[in-house]
């Protein structure tokens, strides 16, 4: 049975996870999920994607324990060594490489969390560029160190830089999990809506008649910002600038063929 499906809504792809009973995120799901994905982020016709879950109540509940369990078994004896060539070589399969995916894609990726979202299916939202959350969803967070694990898709590193170190040791540490309200107050999410998905297709709306460079650009910009000296990633966004002025979708949204009483309005 398909984990997973996808439906166009204009430029819009909405890509819907559902594992039923219980929502958990698996190996095959995972793989399933990143096949679906990469065509859409490669798509030019794709403006944006938008992440939810199928079942009622859960967007991704977490990683699946029995899995994780299997894996600790098989690691019991220590972890095998890394490459000798490249330590640090990126995972090409998998959940990691589909939370990287994500978070590379060249295009806005939304996640709209309709009901349960804990661990890895919260490390998969820190991937995604917007979070909107229902306001009564039951569980947003990392609760891995209340069963001695901790956060391994992603969440050590792209938590801190939603809501700061502090409040990130805050919540891995001690396993914290919120309702949807809570997450919103203190920055887990972007914005709350009763329908999470149509809120997450309205703004991207938003985004279909923009140009696809300039989005593209100011997400890889900004995601990289952090990660480097404020003046080489200066010297890059001047470098982009440039080439994103040369385009034609820059030169039609700064006006040509624009009345310009439209331009008066942005």
């Amino acid at each position: 049975m398909s984990l997973v499906t996808v439906e166009r809504r204009g430029g819009t792809a909405v890509v819907t996870y559902a594992n039923p009973p219980f929502g958990t995120m698996t190996a095959p799901g995972a793989q399933e999920m990143l096949e679906a994905f990469r065509p859409l982020a490669a798509d030019p016709a794709v403006r944006s994607v938008v992440i939810t879950g199928g079942l009622p109540g859960v967007f991704i509940r977490h990683y699946d324990v029995d899995e994780l369990g299997a894996m600790g078994e098989r690691l019991k004896d220590g972890p095998p060594p890394p490459p000798p060539t490249d330590p640090g070589a990126r995972p090409t399969e998998g959940y990691l490489a589909l939370v990287d995916a994500i978070f590379e894609a060249p295009k806005p990726v939304v996640a709209a969390i309709n009901g349960l979202c804990m661990g890895g299916g919260f490390e998969l939202t820190l991937a995604c560029d917007l979070r909107i959350a229902a306001p009564d969803v039951e569980a947003i967070g990392l609760p891995e160190t209340r069963v001695g694990i901790f956060p391994g898709g992603g969440g050590t590193q792209r938590l801190p830089r939603v809501v700061g170190e502090a409040k990130a040791l805050e919540i891995i540490l001690r396993g914290l999990t919120f309702r949807g309200e809570q997450a919103h107050a203190i920055g887990l999410v972007h914005e709350l809506a009763d329908d999470p998905l149509a809120r997450a297709l309205e703004i991207a709306a938003e985004w279909a008649g923009r140009g696809a460079e300039g989005l593209a650009y100011a997400k890889r910009l900004t995601r990289a910002a952090l990660d480097r000296p404020v003046w080489e990633g200066l010297a890059d966004e001047r470098r982009a600038f440039l080439e994103v002025m040369s385009t034609a979708s820059a030169r039609a949204g700064l006006g040509q063929g624009r009345p310009p009483a439209e331009i008066q309005r942005i």
